[in-house]
């Protein structure tokens, strides 16, 4: 990868039309600022569906997409890019739209021999009224990041998760449910192309209160995260080489975070979910790993801008 000239015209992407809009524009302005200390010209653009348009006004060399959740993370933004030609960074049309779907991701991480949850896709009505299986489950939307809209519902409990039944639930008619897996909340993130990616290393992350969901996420003093995690070698060293081969299945790019659970009393280890835009707020997990690793938040970000193209 070349170095690019510091003049070049950075367009950040950010907000959206998301739920997930107030964590982007977090993102966002922590990544122009980043980019402008490292000598980057920076255009900040909250992304509305005038965007091709306001882009092709501003003419930036590339874009640095900022953005979290549907719109923004999930192929379409990307298929706008490609569209108008203009490099950009993360993952492209198909693996954003991929990770997007919990339900197709699993199927395609399975296949390349990946650890992940069982369960499956079911009537958001069926599962506000009745347990679709046994407690202890998760219930999340298909298509949302950032823990939006996910309930946890504990073992010998006579709760359902009526709040996916709701009349104002606006994720969608399906909702995957999966076993819970108890233990430890863990995270990689892997950066480079899908042929070549590099995991970093292994995050534990606690919650303060509750499970690890989006207060506890975005939230200042949310969770507490230890870097390295303490876990035996052989699993430590499993969590980095399966988040390089869901990088790779999913033909993600620049940078991703895979999202573990590890269960140390019964020795399971499963991948929850592949995100291809990681927050970059002051309390996300990508950032802070990159550093641990000796690549400061404004040389990530600088690589970020270097590994930029189209037909990602």
């Amino acid at each position: 990868m070349s170095r690019i000239p510091s003049e070049t015209h950075v367009a950040v992407l950010m907000g959206g039309l998301s739920s997930e809009r107030e964590v982007s524009l977090v993102s966002g302005r922590e990544c122009a600022k980043a980019l402008r200390a490292a000598g980057f010209r920076v255009t900040e653009v909250d992304a509305g569906r005038d965007l091709a348009a306001v882009l092709t006004e501003l003419k930036p060399d590339v874009a640095f997409n900022a953005l979290h959740g549907v719109w923004g993370e999930d192929g379409c933004v990307q298929g706008v890019l490609e569209t108008l030609g203009l490099p950009y960074t993360h993952s492209g049309v198909l693996a954003s739209a991929l990770a997007m779907d919990k339900d197709k991701s699993k199927a395609v991480l399975k296949a390349a021999g990946v650890a992940v949850p069982g369960g499956g896709l079911f009537d958001r009505h069926e599962v506000a009224r009745r347990h679709v299986i046994d407690p202890p489950y998760v219930v999340k939307p298909n298509a949302e990041g950032s823990s939006v809209g996910v309930y946890l519902i504990r073992e010998g409990s006579n709760d359902f998760a009526t709040e996916v039944g709701a009349p104002d639930w606006t994720y969608g008619d399906e909702v995957m449910v999966e076993p819970y897996v108890a233990g430890q909340e863990l995270c990689v993130t892997v950066l480079g192309e899908a042929t070549g990616p590099r995991a970093l290393t292994v995050t534990d992350i606690t919650p303060t209160k509750g499970f690890y969901d989006y207060e506890a996420k975005y939230a200042p003093g949310g969770s507490t995260h230890k870097l390295p995690a303490e876990l035996p070698p052989a699993i430590f060293e499993r969590c980095l080489r399966e988040a390089e081969a869901a990088h790779r299945a999913m033909g993600c790019r620049g940078v991703s975070r895979s999202d573990f659970r590890y269960d140390a009393t019964r020795d399971v280890l499963v991948l929850l979910e592949v995100n291809t835009q990681p927050g970059m707020t002051p309390t996300s997990l990508a950032p802070e790993q990159a550093a641990h690793m000796g690549m400061p938040f404004q040389d990530l970000v600088r690589w970020m801008v270097e590994d930029a193209s189209c037909r990602r």
